[in-house]
């Protein structure tokens, strides 16, 4: 990653503005070109610099359910395992811990029986406990990462 990537990721952390043409905002705000903005976000998605890239939605209030989820996986399967969770399209992302709970994820569906539809078919597929942990309270921090 350039200088350039750096300024442009801790920008979009912002948000993306709701326009017709929103990396040309961005692109003008930057002084690049909208398409320079378009190639360089998409070398950080091919390059596996950004994992995902695309809206976050709230899935509650438009009649879906989240929630996370954590797993003991064993280390000779964790990759394995990384793979098959991250195989389901409602994982909106898994991060690895140094807990006995060693693999986290958030599901996010459109139906709230979703949720437990996917984490039996996980729980089927690896043999493995899923617990869930749905959300008591909810806390906005803000987070933002200078990269």
């Amino acid at each position: 990653m350039d200088a350039v990537d750096r300024t442009l990721i801790n920008e979009l952390q912002d948000g993306i503005p709701v326009a017709e043409r929103p990396f040309q905002g961005i692109a003008n705000e930057l002084g690049m070109t909208e398409q320079a903005v378009v190639e360089r976000l998409q070398g950080l998605v091919d390059a596996g610099v950004l994992s995902r890239f695309g809206p976050l939605y709230n899935a509650e209030r438009l009649g879906g359910a989240v929630t996370l989820a954590a797993m003991a996986v064993p280390e000779a399967r964790f990759n394995d395992v990384v793979e098959l969770v991250n195989g389901y399209p409602e994982v909106a992302h898994n991060y690895a811990r140094e807990h006995v709970l060693n693999m986290w994820f958030v599901l996010s569906t459109e139906r709230e029986e979703r949720i437990e539809e996917v984490l039996d078919d996980i729980r089927r597929r690896t043999d493995l406990a899923v617990y869930n942990m749905p959300r008591q309270r909810e806390f906005y921090i803000g987070l933002r990462l200078a990269v």
